[in-house]
This record gives structure tokens, sequence and C-alpha cells, in this order.
């Protein structure tokens, strides 16, 4: 073989590849490998004894190595057929060439993984060693391993030999599903979490074949954006297969027709037990409320976290929920209702259905739900329960102001046996007064609060020194303090001062953004933090109109490596 005919070789190996990569179905990969093989020199020698004297070129061959490595896998057909490009890889085994292979060895063993970029040949290898080890992965991301969507899409038959598997592309393809339900329906099937919730599926039929396969060990499915169509075929492949479901995550799904059955399927079969439902912007139909209050009036109700955030369900969908909320066999422990738009009257039901069973929340949002006026009496008889063990409150923007959040502070003083531990109250009218009412229950000896949001309250100074009293001469567990967009000003800074450099401050983090403060409040919480009793780690100042000079003590002081402060924002 002349050195003419070897680089007319090596301009046709490289052919052969792209052709095959473009190949649905790999129908030429083997001969490609083959061909590859023949390159090594033990193979040339048996081409002698066939064909005679062979001219062997090494320059030659490591061309053909080196195209390998730089084969452009950015093709049409590699995003969608996410198999192809390991053939690249085994070419390159077939050759003998171990280097990248090598590379990828030592890449796995590297801390800082995300920081480095993986070329296409990389990625095939990776891809195909950790579908090969012997070991099952935890979890895999894509994204983890390469910022590229291409890359990522290269990666995903690795979903075969994980536990968890999340994808974070814009589309997947047909052939990217095909390879995701192959994972459901091998023997034995691993995969035991999916989460597509970023990602456009173009057909959800492919997916429900490997839920369907009695191989399909799958136990949290998380999905974004299903019509009302493929929620149905997802409900029929529910039903049909093996029922191990615990966990069902849906957003801005189409629930509101037949789809509706996606939901009702896990919760009113027998065989299923559905622990966790989130239907976030999904809208649900009241075939579906009256699903999920079924469930959680069920014996026994398996039921444990239910997210509703951005539904409209209208009075006959809540007073259908309320009627599972208020079941005594209603065990749940996450309610989340944000964004809901609920009528004053859809408060009062629901206040009134967890007053009837306090025993086992522990985590209530309704963030942007109007519980002002009367709905929220039923809501603070809930929270004034014995019964009660809340430890998470958010009622943020929930128009409380005056007399309503009178009631509220007054149950949460009233409950000697409370363990809430969480409150957010922002964006709601609270002013100084309610501050002051707010005050005694963080001055109670069993308040246990850990984390306060005040947020655009209305505050003033004030309310700072109110809160350092308080603090001062309460139980002292508050670890987290969020007074930003309130007018505090250097005043108010000052007053919490007195409480940041004391003994008993357990504080670690600290936001005052848009608070109008100066260099005056930056150098005063310098002050407290240089004490050996200073606690902060994280103090916020965003878009105060700092200075670099107004916050040089602070930013001297995170750099001390005596100093607790370590996260310090202060955003123009």
């Amino acid at each position: 073989m002349s050195r003419h005919s070897a680089a007319t070789l090596d301009a046709f190996l490289k052919k052969i590849m792209e052709i095959s990569l473009r190949s649905p179905n790999g129908h030429l990969d083997l001969m490609v490998r083959f061909l590859h093989g023949l390159s090594v020199e033990s193979n040339q020698k048996l081409l002698d004894r066939l064909l005679g004297r062979v001219a062997y070129s090494p320059e030659a061959i490591q061309k053909v190595s080196n195209n390998l490595k730089e084969m452009n896998c950015d093709i049409p057909i590699l995003q969608v057929f996410p198999d192809r490009s390991i053939n690249v890889f085994h070419c390159l085994m077939e050759m003998n060439d171990l280097s990248v292979f090598q590379e990828i060895t030592e890449f796995l063993k590297s801390q800082n993984r995300s920081q480095k970029k993986l070329s296409d040949i990389q990625c095939s290898a990776l891809a195909h060693m950790l579908q090969m080890s012997e070991e099952v992965l935890e979890e895999f991301d894509p994204t983890e391993y390469s910022p590229a969507d291409h890359d990522q899409m290269i990666l995903i038959p690795v979903v075969r030999n994980c536990r968890r598997f999340r994808i974070s592309t814009y589309e997947l393809s047909n052939p990217q599903c095909e390879v995701i339900a192959s994972a459901m329906k091998s023997s034995p099937s691993h995969l035991r979490e999916l989460d597509l919730k970023r990602n456009r599926i173009s057909s959800a039929g492919i997916l429900c074949s490997g839920l369907q396969s009695p191989n399909c060990q799958l136990e949290v499915l998380r999905l974004n954006s299903l019509s009302d169509i493929d929620c149905g075929l997802m409900a029929s492949a529910l039903r049909s297969g093996p029922p191990r479901l615990k966990e069902l995550d849906l957003a801005d799904c189409d629930l509101s027709g037949p789809g509706a059955q996606f939901v009702c399927v896990p919760l009113q079969s027998p065989d299923h037990q559905l622990e966790a439902l989130s239907l976030d912007f999904c809208e649900l139909s009241d075939q579906g409320y009256e699903s999920v209050a079924s469930a959680l009036m069920s014996s026994p109700s398996y039921l444990k976290r239910l997210e509703l955030n951005g539904q409209r369900p209208g009075d006959l969908g809540v007073a259908l929920l309320s009627a599972g909320l208020g079941s005594p066999t209603c065990e749940l422990h996450t309610l989340r209702m944000d964004k809901c738009d609920l009528s004053e009257g859809s408060c009062v039901l629901i206040g009134s259905a967890l007053e009837a069973n306090p025993s086992h929340l522990r985590w209530l949002s309704l963030k942007d739900c109007r519980f002002g006026g009367s709905a929220v009496k039923p809501l603070a008889g809930f929270l004034k329960s014995p019964r009660c063990k809340l430890q998470t409150l958010s009622l943020y923007h929930c128009g409380l102001s005056g007399t309503s959040f009178s009631f509220l502070v007054s149950a949460l003083v009233s409950n000697p046996s409370h363990l809430l531990e969480k409150l957010d109250l922002s964006w709601n009218k609270l002013r100084d007064s309610g501050v002051k009412e707010l005050c005694g229950f963080l001055q109670s000896p069993q308040c246990a609060l850990l984390i306060l949001r005040l947020e655009k309250c209305r505050l003033t100074a004030v309310s700072c020194s109110l809160l350092a009293l308080a603090l001062r001469s309460g139980p002292a567990r508050l670890k987290e303090l969020d007074l930003s967009n309130n007018k505090l000003q250097d005043r108010g800074v000052m007053e919490l001062c007195g409480f940041l450099g004391g003994p008993s401050c357990r504080l670690q983090t600290l936001s005052l953004d848009r608070c109008c403060l100066s260099k005056t409040s930056c150098d005063a919480l310098a002050s407290t933090q240089r004490s050996n009793v200073a606690t902060l780690r994280e103090l916020s100042l965003d878009f105060n109109n700092l200075k670099k000079q107004d916050v040089e003590r602070l930013v001297h002081l995170q750099n001390s490596p005596s100093s607790k402060l370590k996260n310090l924002n202060w955003e123009l």
C-alpha cells in the first residue's frame, strides 16, 4: 500500500464514518469498526500473508485516529439518535487507541468536572463507559458534564444505568424518548426517578411504552407541558403498568378534560400508593379535585404532599378539596396553594378544614391568597389548636393587616405547644403596629421560630427597635431575618445592632435590601461582627445605592479568616 493509497484510505475511512453516523439504524456500524480495526499493525501483518507485502504508514494511521477524535457529532441525525455517536469511540478502541478512554477515566476522578469542556468523542466515550459500568449511578444529569445541548443528547443513553435521571434541554425527539423508554423496559430496570420537567416531549406515547412495561420500577415522574391527549395516554399507561409510582409532578399540563385521568388513575387505584402530587399551573377539572379529595379521605391515605400552585379551582373545586382536608383519615404533611386566585369564601373553607383536622400538617403555603377579613378566623383557629404541629407557614401577599393580623398573632401566642420554625409574612401591610403584636409571639418562652421574613411590610426604624428588644428578651433561636424593602434607614439598623452584637444573638442570615441605608449602617454592622460572639454568616445589602468605600469595612471583615461573615451582597 503506497503513501498515496494510505492517504486515500484515510479519506475513505473518514467518509464511511460520516455516512454511518447518518444511518438511523446503525446498519453500517460493525463494518466501519471492522475497517478501522484493519489499520492496527498486527492486522496489517495478517493482510501481508493474504495480499502480499503491504506498506505500513504510521503517519497515515495516526491521521485516521485524529480524524475520529476531531469528528463533529453536532449533526442533525446525532441530535435525534443519541446512541449513534458511540460508534466513533468503538472505532478508536478497535485501533487500540486508548487515549480518550484514559482521558475520561481521569475526568471521572476529577473534582471540578463541570469546569472542563468535553469534546464530542469524549462525550461518546463517557456515555459508553458509564453505561457499561458495573456500578449503577445514583443520579445522572448531563448538564453537570457539559452545558452544550448536543453533548447532552450524546449522554442520554446513560439513563439505562442510573437510578435518578434528569435532563434540561429544549425538546426531546421521538428517538431520544425511545432511549429513555428502553431504560424502563430493560431487565433489570434501575431507573427509579425520571425528571423531564424542563423539556418539551415530542411524543408522550413512546414514554408510555416504558411505563407499561412489567419491568418498569419508576417511583418518581416529573413532566411538563403535556396536552390533554398526552395526559390521557399517560393515564392509560399507569392503569395497565405496574403500580409503583409514589410521586407525580406535573407542570403546565392540560388536565381540564380527559387528561384529568392522569391524576385520577394513580389516586383512585387501590394498587398505587401515591405519596406526593404536584400540579403547578395545571388546569385541573372538578373530577380531578374529587379524586384528590377521595385519596385524602381513603383509609389508609398515602398522600403526604400536595402542591396545587397556580390553580383556579373555583368554589366547587375548593369545596371538594376541603372535604378531603378535613377528613380524619387525611394525613397530609405539606399543602401548597400559592397563586390560586381563591375567593374569600374559598379561604374560609380551607381554613375550616384545617381547623377540623390540625394534627398532621407540617408545611402550609398560601402565597397570594386573599386571607384578609373574616377568612383568617378559621385559619387562626387551626393555629390555635393544641394539636397543631405546623412548622412552616407562608402567607406572603395575603392581604393581612390590622384586625386580620391580630387574629393570627393571638393564635400563635395562645398556643404554648407551637412548633412553628419558619414564618413568611412578606408583602402584607403589617406596619409597626403589626410588628409590635408579633413581638409578643417572639418573646414567648415556647417560641421556636428560626426564620422570619417581613419583606415590604411598610416597616420603619420603630419596628427594628421592637424586634431587637423582643429577640433580646425572648428565647433567641432566630437564625434568619429578612427586612428587605422597608424604609428602615440608618436609625433602624442602629437599633438592630444592639441585638446583633449581644451574647444572645444566634442570627446567621440578615437581608436588608432596599432599606435606604448608607455608610453609617455598614460601619455599625461591621462593628457588631468584630466581637467573639458575632454569628452573622450572610449579609445582603443590595440596592441601597452603596459605594465601594461605604462597604470597605464589611469587605475587609468578609476576607478575614477569623470572621464568620462569608457572604456579603451589596449590588447597586
